[in-house]
């Protein structure tokens, strides 16, 4: 077993065991210059025992997107009312993935990060290649109690640009 697979099971198993506020975080988020800035963001919908920032949706100032799934690839696409279930038994919309240069600020999911803010996901890479060539901003809001020394990055992983705990 990898390094990154041994980080990734232990994450999930403290995930579980852990209690976090996500209003708290949702508000930390709320405060900060990448999200005041931001007019365009994009948001996940939660698995279990993940950061819940779907309160995020009641902010009429701002344009939200999800993720959806295809194939290998990430596509953003404008929140609707209307939600499917996908491969990853998440929810995602049915409405028409748009250009993802018109996002501001990303919220990335993660099972934990490090002090390099570098971020493990769950090892598909669907982040690390949707945000290979995005310039605009990221964010992981996370409990504290899943912040490590290191999450092992390699070379294709990306780094983020903001960590909220």
């Amino acid at each position: 077993m990898s390094n990154k697979q041994r980080l990734r099971k232990w994450a999930k198993q403290k995930r579980s065991e852990i209690q976090w506020d996500d209003e708290l975080l949702c508000a930390k988020l709320q405060q900060t210059q990448e999200y005041k800035q931001a007019k365009n963001i994009m948001i996940f919908y939660p698995l279990k025992n993940e950061v819940n920032l779907l309160s995020l949706l009641e902010d009429n100032s701002k344009q939200f997107y999800l993720p959806k799934i295809d194939g290998e690839n990430l596509l953003c696409c404008p929140y609707g009312d209307e939600l499917c279930e996908s491969c990853f038994k998440t929810l995602e919309p049915l409405t028409e993935p748009c250009c993802k240069d018109l996002i501001d600020l990303v919220i990335v999911p993660a099972l934990c990060c490090d002090g390099q803010n570098y971020r493990l996901g769950y090892g598909g890479g669907f982040y690390d290649r949707f945000l290979k060539d995005y310039a605009g901003k990221t964010a992981v809001c996370i409990p504290q109690e899943l912040i490590v020394e290191t999450v092992f990055p390699e070379s294709h992983d990306i780094k983020i640009d903001l960590i909220i705990c």
